[in-house]
């Protein structure tokens, strides 16, 4: 089955998990906003994807994932459908539920990585609420990241795979989602991220492992793999990182 990912052409976005787990599993895809529109594709077809009144499960947002006849929409919905498609989660119901909590609470890191530069609104821009922002940032990194990654590291010092893997005994999505998370994280916020880095030892491993995976290692090569930016989710703002 060839998959089409709607998500917004110019950054990685919440996009970008579900990219991972397509990159990794050499799923036939296409990325469609970032293919030209006189094929139908790029930007125009996922508004017409969002504005479509007729849907009868209309998504919200992107990221949008087409297979078939289905339109799923959220990533951690999307990660739950490809998971056992790709070969990417254990076959097990109590292992797929485990891998979907955590890409859930993955889900909210992100979202607080995103409100430490938009406290106030997604529509103000950053520097309308710079003020905001440094209060929100300085409790983001001291308090709210150390939580998080103390609670994925005990996740990987407890489970199965031995410190190697978030679910079961083998790769899963959830490990390519916290790659990401770790990557982003260390973008944004480089200097509150070497203060942790001791204490993350096995979540550190686990980044440079999927790091060095081939298939991934081929795709962070690649154009595909979009550099991170301040228009991203994490954003690297220096007064921001205390």
């Amino acid at each position: 089955m060839r998959y089409e990912l709607y998500y917004w052409p110019g950054i990685q976005g919440r996009g970008e998990f579900v990219r991972l787990a397509l990159e990794e599993a050499a799923a036939d895809y296409v990325d469609v906003a970032r293919m030209p529109e006189r094929e139908g594709m790029g930007v125009a077809a996922l508004m017409r994807l969002l504005e479509d009144t007729r849907a009868a499960r209309p998504p919200f947002a992107p990221p949008i994932l087409r297979a078939g006849k289905l339109v799923i929409a959220q990533t951690a919905n999307i990660l739950l459908f490809l998971g056992p498609r790709l070969g990417l989660v254990p076959k097990a119901e109590a292992a797929r539920l485990w891998a979907h909590q955590l890409q859930l609470t993955i889900a909210d890191l992100v979202a607080e990585a995103h409100d430490a530069h938009h406290p106030i609104s997604g529509g103000l821009y950053y520097h309308e609420q710079k003020r905001e922002a440094k209060r929100r940032a300085e409790d983001f990194r001291t308090k709210r990241v150390p939580k998080f990654l103390d609670y994925f590291e005990g996740v990987l010092e407890r489970g199965p795979g031995g410190g190697r893997h978030m679910v079961g005994k083998a790769l899963s999505y959830v490990d390519l989602s916290m790659f990401q998370v770790i990557a982003g994280l260390g973008y944004a916020f480089p200097r509150a991220m070497a203060r942790v880095k001791r204490k993350i030892s096995r979540l550190t491993a686990l980044h440079q492992r999927v790091m060095e995976r081939p298939r991934m290692a081929a795709y962070l090569a690649s154009a595909r793999r979009l550099p991170f930016s301040t228009e991203d989710v994490f954003r690297h703002y220096p007064e921001l990182d205390g």
